[in-house]
Protein backbone atom coordinates (compact mmCIF):
# COMPACT_ATOMS: atom_id res chain seq x y z
CA UNK A 1 0.00 0.00 0.00
CA UNK A 2 1.27 3.45 -0.84
CA UNK A 3 2.15 6.10 1.71
CA UNK A 4 0.98 9.69 1.83
CA UNK A 5 3.15 12.41 0.34
CA UNK A 6 5.74 14.24 2.40
CA UNK A 7 4.39 16.41 5.23
CA UNK A 8 6.21 19.64 5.89
CA UNK A 9 7.78 20.13 9.29
CA UNK A 10 5.36 22.93 10.07
CA UNK A 11 2.38 20.69 9.30
CA UNK A 12 3.87 17.73 11.15
CA UNK A 13 4.57 19.49 14.43
CA UNK A 14 1.20 21.13 14.83
CA UNK A 15 1.10 23.01 18.15
CA UNK A 16 3.52 20.65 19.91
CA UNK A 17 2.66 19.86 23.52
CA UNK A 18 -0.64 21.82 23.54
CA UNK A 19 -3.90 20.12 24.48
CA UNK A 20 -6.77 20.99 22.15
CA UNK A 21 -8.68 22.41 25.13
CA UNK A 22 -8.25 22.74 28.86
CA UNK A 23 -11.15 20.36 29.33
CA UNK A 24 -9.46 17.56 27.38
CA UNK A 25 -8.64 14.51 29.45
CA UNK A 26 -6.56 12.22 27.26
CA UNK A 27 -6.61 8.49 27.83
CA UNK A 28 -3.59 6.34 27.01
CA UNK A 29 -4.04 2.63 26.34
CA UNK A 30 -1.00 0.37 26.61
CA UNK A 31 -1.47 -2.84 24.58
CA UNK A 32 1.02 -5.51 25.66
CA UNK A 33 2.01 -8.99 24.56
CA UNK A 34 5.65 -9.45 23.52
CA UNK A 35 6.93 -12.80 24.91
CA UNK A 36 10.34 -11.48 25.88
CA UNK A 37 10.70 -7.87 27.04
CA UNK A 38 8.22 -7.60 29.93
CA UNK A 39 6.20 -4.80 28.38
CA UNK A 40 3.29 -5.85 30.60
CA UNK A 41 5.46 -4.87 33.59
CA UNK A 42 7.42 -1.86 32.35
CA UNK A 43 4.55 0.00 30.70
CA UNK A 44 2.22 0.05 33.74
CA UNK A 45 5.08 1.44 35.85
CA UNK A 46 5.70 4.06 33.17
CA UNK A 47 1.98 4.84 33.16
CA UNK A 48 2.02 5.34 36.93
CA UNK A 49 4.82 7.86 36.52
CA UNK A 50 2.91 9.71 33.81
CA UNK A 51 -0.07 9.98 36.14
CA UNK A 52 1.98 11.16 39.11
CA UNK A 53 3.98 13.69 37.10
CA UNK A 54 1.53 14.92 34.47
CA UNK A 55 -1.92 13.79 35.58
CA UNK A 56 -2.29 11.50 32.55
CA UNK A 57 -4.69 8.58 32.71
CA UNK A 58 -3.62 5.21 31.32
CA UNK A 59 -5.01 1.69 31.02
CA UNK A 60 -2.89 -1.42 30.41
CA UNK A 61 -4.34 -4.42 28.62
CA UNK A 62 -2.34 -7.62 28.31
CA UNK A 63 -2.21 -10.90 26.44
CA UNK A 64 -3.99 -13.72 28.24
CA UNK A 65 -3.28 -15.85 30.12
CA UNK A 66 0.22 -14.31 30.12
CA UNK A 67 2.76 -12.79 27.74
CA UNK A 68 2.95 -16.07 25.82
CA UNK A 69 -0.77 -16.08 25.05
CA UNK A 70 -0.73 -15.23 21.37
CA UNK A 71 -4.44 -15.46 20.56
CA UNK A 72 -6.20 -13.23 23.08
CA UNK A 73 -5.83 -9.67 24.39
CA UNK A 74 -8.94 -9.02 26.48
CA UNK A 75 -10.10 -5.44 26.92
CA UNK A 76 -9.31 -3.95 23.51
CA UNK A 77 -12.64 -2.15 23.79
CA UNK A 78 -10.63 0.43 25.75
CA UNK A 79 -9.36 1.74 22.41
CA UNK A 80 -12.80 3.17 21.58
CA UNK A 81 -12.23 6.34 23.61
CA UNK A 82 -8.43 6.35 23.68
CA UNK A 83 -6.44 9.42 22.69
CA UNK A 84 -3.22 7.44 22.32
CA UNK A 85 -2.45 3.74 21.86
CA UNK A 86 0.99 2.44 22.80
CA UNK A 87 1.68 -1.00 21.32
CA UNK A 88 4.30 -3.46 22.53
CA UNK A 89 3.44 -6.66 20.69
CA UNK A 90 5.20 -9.63 19.16
CA UNK A 91 3.83 -12.38 16.91
CA UNK A 92 0.20 -12.32 18.01
CA UNK A 93 -2.57 -14.26 16.24
CA UNK A 94 -5.63 -12.43 17.48
CA UNK A 95 -9.19 -13.28 16.44
CA UNK A 96 -10.79 -11.09 13.79
CA UNK A 97 -13.06 -9.29 16.25
CA UNK A 98 -10.06 -8.09 18.26
CA UNK A 99 -8.18 -7.06 15.12
CA UNK A 100 -11.22 -5.02 14.12
CA UNK A 101 -10.94 -2.91 17.28
CA UNK A 102 -7.29 -2.14 16.54
CA UNK A 103 -8.12 -1.42 12.91
CA UNK A 104 -10.93 0.98 13.83
CA UNK A 105 -8.64 2.90 16.17
CA UNK A 106 -5.82 3.25 13.65
CA UNK A 107 -8.04 4.10 10.69
CA UNK A 108 -9.55 6.95 12.71
CA UNK A 109 -6.18 8.70 12.43
CA UNK A 110 -5.49 8.60 16.16
CA UNK A 111 -1.98 8.76 17.57
CA UNK A 112 0.10 5.62 17.91
CA UNK A 113 3.38 4.76 19.62
CA UNK A 114 5.05 1.43 18.91
CA UNK A 115 8.00 -0.18 20.67
CA UNK A 116 10.59 -2.69 19.54
CA UNK A 117 8.97 -6.01 18.52
CA UNK A 118 5.77 -4.27 17.39
CA UNK A 119 7.51 -4.18 14.00
CA UNK A 120 6.49 -7.85 13.89
CA UNK A 121 3.33 -7.63 15.95
CA UNK A 122 1.43 -10.36 14.10
CA UNK A 123 2.34 -13.80 12.79
CA UNK A 124 -0.49 -15.50 10.90
CA UNK A 125 0.34 -18.62 8.86
CA UNK A 126 0.40 -18.57 5.05
CA UNK A 127 -3.08 -18.70 3.59
CA UNK A 128 -4.81 -17.41 6.74
CA UNK A 129 -7.43 -14.78 5.88
CA UNK A 130 -5.66 -12.44 8.33
CA UNK A 131 -2.18 -12.96 6.87
CA UNK A 132 -2.04 -9.34 5.60
CA UNK A 133 -1.80 -8.23 9.25
CA UNK A 134 1.75 -9.60 9.30
CA UNK A 135 2.61 -6.48 7.26
CA UNK A 136 0.84 -4.07 9.62
CA UNK A 137 3.90 -2.03 10.60
CA UNK A 138 4.76 -0.14 7.38
CA UNK A 139 1.43 1.65 7.11
CA UNK A 140 0.93 2.40 10.78
CA UNK A 141 4.36 3.49 12.06
CA UNK A 142 6.73 3.11 9.15
CA UNK A 143 8.67 0.03 10.30
CA UNK A 144 9.61 -3.09 8.30
CA UNK A 145 6.83 -5.59 7.47
CA UNK A 146 7.77 -8.48 9.72
CA UNK A 147 10.84 -10.25 11.06
CA UNK A 148 13.48 -11.46 8.59
CA UNK A 149 11.60 -9.55 5.91
CA UNK A 150 13.37 -6.93 3.79
CA UNK A 151 16.53 -7.23 5.88
CA UNK A 152 14.84 -6.73 9.27
CA UNK A 153 16.92 -8.55 11.90
CA UNK A 154 19.25 -7.73 14.80
CA UNK A 155 22.95 -7.91 15.66
CA UNK A 156 22.95 -10.49 18.43
CA UNK A 157 21.76 -10.85 22.01
CA UNK A 158 25.24 -10.24 23.42
CA UNK A 159 25.52 -6.82 21.80
CA UNK A 160 24.32 -3.44 23.04
CA UNK A 161 23.59 -0.19 21.22
CA UNK A 162 25.27 3.21 21.32
CA UNK A 163 22.40 5.64 20.79
CA UNK A 164 23.08 9.15 19.49
CA UNK A 165 21.03 12.15 18.36
CA UNK A 166 20.41 12.83 14.70
CA UNK A 167 22.06 16.22 14.17
CA UNK A 168 19.26 17.14 11.81
CA UNK A 169 16.65 16.69 14.54
CA UNK A 170 18.27 18.82 17.26
CA UNK A 171 15.58 21.03 18.77
CA UNK A 172 12.76 18.56 18.17
CA UNK A 173 10.49 18.53 21.27
CA UNK A 174 10.76 14.75 21.60
CA UNK A 175 14.51 15.11 22.14
CA UNK A 176 14.17 17.70 24.90
CA UNK A 177 16.51 16.70 27.73
CA UNK A 178 17.59 13.46 26.04
CA UNK A 179 21.31 12.82 26.41
CA UNK A 180 23.34 13.32 23.24
CA UNK A 181 24.66 9.77 23.55
CA UNK A 182 23.86 6.81 25.79
CA UNK A 183 24.27 3.03 25.82
CA UNK A 184 21.08 0.99 25.60
CA UNK A 185 20.87 -2.72 26.50
CA UNK A 186 18.68 -3.35 23.43
CA UNK A 187 20.57 -5.10 20.66
CA UNK A 188 20.33 -3.04 17.51
CA UNK A 189 17.59 -3.74 14.97
CA UNK A 190 18.43 -3.46 11.29
CA UNK A 191 15.74 -1.50 9.42
CA UNK A 192 17.69 0.12 6.58
CA UNK A 193 17.72 0.61 3.66
CA UNK A 194 13.93 0.73 3.17
CA UNK A 195 12.80 2.01 6.56
CA UNK A 196 11.80 4.37 7.97
CA UNK A 197 9.89 6.04 5.08
CA UNK A 198 11.56 8.95 3.32
CA UNK A 199 9.08 11.40 4.85
CA UNK A 200 9.70 10.21 8.42
CA UNK A 201 11.84 12.29 10.78
CA UNK A 202 14.70 10.29 12.29
CA UNK A 203 15.40 11.36 15.87
CA UNK A 204 18.00 8.85 17.04
CA UNK A 205 20.56 6.57 15.46
CA UNK A 206 22.10 3.42 16.89
CA UNK A 207 25.47 1.74 16.43
CA UNK A 208 25.91 -1.88 17.52
CA UNK A 209 28.54 -2.55 20.19
CA UNK A 210 30.11 -6.03 19.89
CA UNK A 211 27.79 -7.23 17.13
CA UNK A 212 27.88 -10.83 15.97
CA UNK A 213 28.03 -9.78 12.29
CA UNK A 214 29.10 -6.70 10.34
CA UNK A 215 26.85 -3.86 11.45
CA UNK A 216 25.68 -0.58 9.96
CA UNK A 217 24.24 2.51 11.64
CA UNK A 218 20.46 2.33 11.90
CA UNK A 219 17.68 4.70 12.94
CA UNK A 220 16.28 3.63 16.32
CA UNK A 221 13.56 6.28 16.81
CA UNK A 222 11.48 8.36 14.41
CA UNK A 223 8.22 10.22 13.96
CA UNK A 224 5.91 10.01 10.98
CA UNK A 225 2.47 10.99 9.77
CA UNK A 226 1.10 7.57 8.86
CA UNK A 227 -1.12 6.58 5.96
CA UNK A 228 -4.21 7.23 8.10
CA UNK A 229 -2.91 10.74 8.90
CA UNK A 230 -2.23 9.84 12.53
CA UNK A 231 0.83 10.89 14.49
CA UNK A 232 3.18 7.95 14.80
CA UNK A 233 6.31 7.43 16.89
CA UNK A 234 8.35 4.25 16.68
CA UNK A 235 11.44 3.15 18.56
CA UNK A 236 13.26 -0.16 18.21
CA UNK A 237 14.38 0.27 21.82
CA UNK A 238 12.31 -1.27 24.59
CA UNK A 239 14.46 -3.79 26.50
CA UNK A 240 13.51 -3.51 30.21
CA UNK A 241 17.03 -2.23 30.81
CA UNK A 242 16.23 0.68 28.50
CA UNK A 243 13.27 1.60 30.69
CA UNK A 244 15.66 2.02 33.62
CA UNK A 245 17.65 4.66 31.71
CA UNK A 246 16.74 8.32 32.19
CA UNK A 247 17.45 9.24 28.53
CA UNK A 248 15.01 6.59 27.32
CA UNK A 249 12.45 7.62 29.95
CA UNK A 250 12.66 11.22 28.74
CA UNK A 251 12.42 10.15 25.11
CA UNK A 252 9.28 8.09 25.70
CA UNK A 253 7.69 10.71 27.95
CA UNK A 254 8.31 13.41 25.36
CA UNK A 255 6.88 11.12 22.65
CA UNK A 256 3.70 10.63 24.68
CA UNK A 257 3.28 14.38 25.20
CA UNK A 258 3.95 15.01 21.50
CA UNK A 259 1.48 12.34 20.43
CA UNK A 260 -1.16 13.89 22.69
CA UNK A 261 -0.38 17.36 21.33
CA UNK A 262 0.28 18.42 24.92
CA UNK A 263 2.23 21.35 26.25
CA UNK A 264 3.44 20.95 29.80
CA UNK A 265 5.30 23.56 31.82
CA UNK A 266 6.38 21.03 34.42
CA UNK A 267 10.08 20.46 34.85
CA UNK A 268 11.50 16.97 34.56
CA UNK A 269 11.36 15.39 38.01
CA UNK A 270 14.36 13.07 37.59
CA UNK A 271 14.80 9.41 36.81
CA UNK A 272 11.71 7.23 37.08
CA UNK A 273 11.91 4.06 39.13
CA UNK A 274 11.32 1.40 36.49
CA UNK A 275 13.60 -1.50 37.33
CA UNK A 276 12.32 -4.69 35.71
CA UNK A 277 14.73 -7.56 35.02
CA UNK A 278 15.14 -8.94 31.52
CA UNK A 279 13.10 -12.12 31.35
CA UNK A 280 14.06 -13.56 27.99
CA UNK A 281 11.90 -16.11 26.25
CA UNK A 282 10.46 -17.73 29.35
CA UNK A 283 7.59 -20.14 28.82
CA UNK A 284 4.98 -20.31 31.58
Amino acid sequence: MSHFSTITRGQFLLSPFAFASAAAKPKIVFVCGDHEYSGESTLPLFGDELKARYGLHSVTIKSAPDQNGETDIPGLEALKDASLAVFFLRWRRLPSEQLAMIDTYVRAGKAVIALRTTSHAFNYPPGDEREAWNRWAPDVFGAPPGWNVEGHSHYGHLSTTRVSLNDGAVGDPILKGVAGEFIAPSWLYNVVPKYPPADAKVLLYGDAINPNKPAVRNPVAWTWRNRYRGRAFYTSLGHPGDFALEPFQRLLTNAVLWALDSKTKKNWAGRMKIDVPYRGMVKT
